[in-house]
């Protein structure tokens, strides 16, 4: 099989359009939820971008339809995993926490990707090193999240939600990457984009958020900036990733997005920054140059392919 010459550039671009995008996601949301109601903010976002992604699969790409309802199923369990569940949940928590902390939160996604994604038709076996960057992530993530303090009830709860919405997004990840559907990334991550948004939006209006809907310009801006930037271009480039390397290299968006977030919270929203946080920024850059670096020798190694990929 001849190797694509611009597949390494392709990666390069993907990966850092999910590390600066949803990096910078977090404080978009933030300012998004102190405006707009959860539910009904994150439904509007994510079902326009699902219209629009899948209007240019189907108009522009002339990709096709599902062809079969096995592949509306794939779609439904990763639009509910990946959207209704995982997003639905850390914007609701973010109204209790600060930004950062959801972004550190969300870096257990990386461990539980590479771990799920050993398993499966195209499951890939942890390497050493692989291993020892994932440790040295984990350890830099609870550095990060060390309380100073005993916390309070409600943000307890908001950050055990965040948790449950990193392993329902790992899951979901790892069941696409398994599923063996035939469609196009693009026209799967826009129909699953339309059923965890009209999810969203069915929520926010059985719980009566509709009548304190009310668009002002900080709204509209991280509104506008989350669906088009945030679902419209890391979406694709993500599912793009997914099928396209291993679950650990797709992981590390959990490693490098939260230093983001930390960074535009402290720079923007005032939030805190101690330095037991920039000792577990410094662990997780480290777990991220020992895991990409021994990727890239496997990549490398292997001609440019990993098995199974398209």
């Amino acid at each position: 099989m001849p190797v694509d010459s611009r597949r390494p550039a392709k990666l390069a671009l993907a990966l850092a359009t999910v590390y600066l995008v949803w990096g910078s996601s977090f404080l978009f949301t933030k300012i998004g939820v102190a405006h707009l109601p959860p539910a009904l903010f994150a439904g509007a976002r994510f079902a326009t971008a699902g219209l629009v992604l899948t209007l240019i699969a189907r108009r522009w790409l002339r990709e096709p339809w599902p062809g079969t309802g096995r592949d509306y199923r794939h779609v439904a369990v990763c639009g509910v995993l990946m959207v209704f569940g995982s997003n639905g949940l850390s914007v609701w928590a973010m109204r209790y926490l600060p930004s950062h902390e959801v972004a550190l939160l969300n870096a257990t996604s990386a461990l539980w990707i590479a771990t799920l994604g050993a398993f499966g038709r195209r499951g890939h076996r942890l390497t050493v090193a692989a291993i020892v960057s994932l440790a040295l992530g984990f350890m830099g993530t609870a550095l990060m999240l060390a309380p100073a303090a005993q916390p309070q009830p409600r943000m307890l709860t908001a950050k055990l939600a965040v948790v449950a919405g990193c392993l329902a997004w790992s899951l979901g990840t790892v069941y696409y990457r398994n599923s063996g559907t035939r469609m196009t990334p693009l026209m799967f991550v826009g129909l699953q984009l339309i059923v965890g948004g009209a999810l969203l939006l069915a929520t926010g209006f059985a719980t009566g958020e509709a009548a304190r809907w009310s668009l002002d310009l900080p709204g509209a801006v991280s509104l506008a900036y989350l669906t088009f930037a945030s679902s419209c271009l890391a979406y694709s480039a993500y599912g793009w990733l997914a099928v396209n390397t291993t679950p650990t290299v797709v992981g590390t968006y959990s490693y490098v997005n939260p230093t983001i977030a930390t960074f535009l919270g402290w720079r923007f929203l005032h939030e805190t920054l101690t330095r037991r946080q920039i000792a577990g920024m410094a662990t997780v850059i480290a777990g991220l140059l020992l895991l990409t670096r021994s990727q890239a020798g496997r990549f490398a190694r292997r001609g440019g392919t990993e098995p199974g990929t398209r």
